[in-house]
């Protein structure tokens, strides 16, 4: 992988699955096994005002909170499996680490992948705004760690 590369190592294998794609239509199908197998799902039933991300052209929310021992923990959901297939990467991305990483961490990975060019200019903006709002909730709960 690339060594001025702004995202954990973890992430390295999926990056490469999404670079190794033929064309945007093999990554759609990517994108939809993991919005199937997302491993922190927010729940249609967990969704309100508050955790709404705005800007999106989808129905998505995003809850975030720490675990027992600090570390970031990220759960989302939307009602297209697209958004939620980005939701489930970006968990992958962040859960487990320091809220202080997360909030300075770039959305560099989605466009390594070559997401963000197969994705429409209201998704990728919708992308984007989800992201911020992940790194905005890892600034409030690092407490400036």
């Amino acid at each position: 992988m690339t060594e001025s590369r702004n995202w954990p190592e973890k992430l390295d294998p999926i990056v490469e699955e999404f670079s190794a794609c033929f064309d945007s239509m093999e990554r759609y199908e990517l994108l939809f096994q993991y919005a199937k197998r997302n491993s922190s799902p927010l729940l249609p039933e967990e969704w309100n005002e508050q955790n709404q991300v705005h800007g999106c052209q989808s129905r998505a929310h995003v809850s975030c909170s720490l675990d027992v021992e600090g570390n970031f923990i990220m759960r989302g959901g939307a009602d297209a499996q697209i958004v939620q297939g980005l939701m489930a990467i970006t968990s992958i991305a962040v859960n487990g680490m320091a809220p202080s990483y997360v909030s300075e961490m770039s959305p560099d990975f989605a466009e390594e992948m070559g997401i963000r060019s197969s994705l429409t200019p209201s998704r990728a903006n919708g992308f984007l705004n989800m992201f911020k709002r992940v790194q905005e909730e890892a600034a409030i709960l690092s407490g400036g760690d």
